[in-house]
């Protein structure tokens, strides 16, 4: 008897010794296993934030499309982590997303289980009882030249359109904004009451050559236990001079090419010059440009109001432009400008090489709305010649 007793406490030692403290991601039922043994050690409430840290962290701490891909892409990111670890970092993905949750919090985004139970619980906050989703929009952060961002409140409503009053939830709310049929952004929140602060949906975030029209569309979605409520606006205005205008690339003026035809004497590879005559060259210098850059800007301005986008084109140097094709689409690049009124053009500084020159101007586009502009145009000294190398929209 005393021999099976010392054979049993063997074995539940043995046992007990198997369970892992930390992750394991080789396979999705290891992640699930090793999970499940770092929950059976925790107390009950620590159990519950451990699984909610780990929704924060599936749902906002990975970029994955879908359950599958997301879980995979989860067990990565915490592959070999402990519950300390697994919890700090949840708590850095809620802070950095605005999500009103910590992991010394009490706990409040009810069960949360991030291997696909979906089935409703006795007492299951996310299983809302709700008819539809209902969208307000509201403009914000006008400082004298016109928004800055759009303000997207979702709330989930009953039969009669009235907001469902609920609390503890942990819904998943997901922003799509599209423009001209083009998926150009995507946020996450959670909804955890009927006060959802919703989306805010900063203008300088999205780049303006994927903008139509200055026209966005946006889709929310909300997740509940029973049901993914969507909901859709068309057309929503932007503020084009508050948009993303990306930086035109740095070049290094210092820097020399070496010539891949250039033929190297191989008992001189380094080529340093032989002979007790030193040969001292004279330095190259740049051709001064005889015209005020004014001119060149002017000159673009003038052609794209007439449609001359060849010349326009060939005016600048801009590789954030790309091609011709590109500049001149109709759709999302000077193609789908109708005229250009220009009101003021200034050079703020010049020099052999470079310059900088302010224009002020409308802008109508082919569907007839007109849009006022302050933008900033950078151009380079290119043989003696002003090109355009880069262009901002000033706010």
């Amino acid at each position: 008897m005393k021999k099976f007793s010392l054979l049993l406490l063997f074995s539940l030692f043995l046992f007990t010794s198997c369970k892992k403290d930390s992750v394991d991601a080789s396979t999705t039922q290891t992640l699930q296993s090793s999970i499940n043994d770092m929950a059976s050690s925790l107390t009950t409430i620590k159990q519950i934030k451990f699984n909610e840290a780990l929704y924060i962290l599936k749902t906002f701490g990975v970029e994955a499309d879908g359950d599958v891909a997301e879980l995979k892409a989860l067990g990565q990111l915490i592959n070999g982590k402990k519950v300390p670890e697994i919890l700090a970092m949840a708590d850095q993905v809620a802070q950095q997303n605005g999500i009103e949750w910590a992991s010394t919090a009490p706990p409040s985004l009810g069960e949360m289980n991030i291997f696909g139970d979906d089935l409703a619980k006795e007492s299951d906050p996310n299983d809302v009882k709700a008819s539809g989703l209902s969208i307000a929009t509201q403009l914000s952060g006008d400082n004298g030249n016109g928004p800055t961002a759009i303000q997207i409140i979702p709330r989930l409503v009953d039969n009669a359109g009235n907001p469902v009053a609920f609390t503890g939830a942990g819904l998943e709310a997901i922003l799509e904004v599209y423009s001209n049929g083009t998926k150009i952004s995507t946020a996450k929140n959670l909804m955890q009451d009927n006060n959802f602060k919703g989306f805010n949906l900063k203008f300088a975030s999205l780049l303006a050559s994927k903008i139509y029209d200055n026209k966005i569309d946006i889709t929310v979605s909300v997740k509940t236990t029973a049901k993914t409520f969507k909901m859709s606006k068309i057309g929503l205005d932007v503020n084009p001079s508050a948009l993303k205008v990306p930086e035109a690339p740095k070049t290094d003026s210092t820097m020399v090419t070496q010539d891949p035809n250039a033929v190297i004497d191989p008992n001189n590879p380094a080529g340093t010059q032989t002979g007790t005559e030193p040969s001292v060259s004279a330095p190259v210098q740049s051709k001064q440009p005889t015209a005020d850059p004014k001119n060149t800007v002017s000159k673009f301005l003038n052609n794209v109001n007439s449609q001359n986008l060849k010349a326009a084109f060939e005016s600048s140097n801009n590789p954030s432009w790309g091609s011709y094709e590109s500049f001149s689409n109709p759709t999302s690049g000077f193609g789908a400008i109708k005229s250009v009124s220009v009101k003021n053009i200034t050079t703020n500084g010049s020099s052999t090489n470079s310059s900088s020159v302010n224009a002020t101007y409308d802008v109508t586009d082919k569907n007839g709305k007109t849009t006022s502009l302050k933008a900033t145009f950078g151009l380079k000294n290119v043989n003696g010649e002003w090109k355009i190398s880069s262009y901002k929209i000033n706010p």
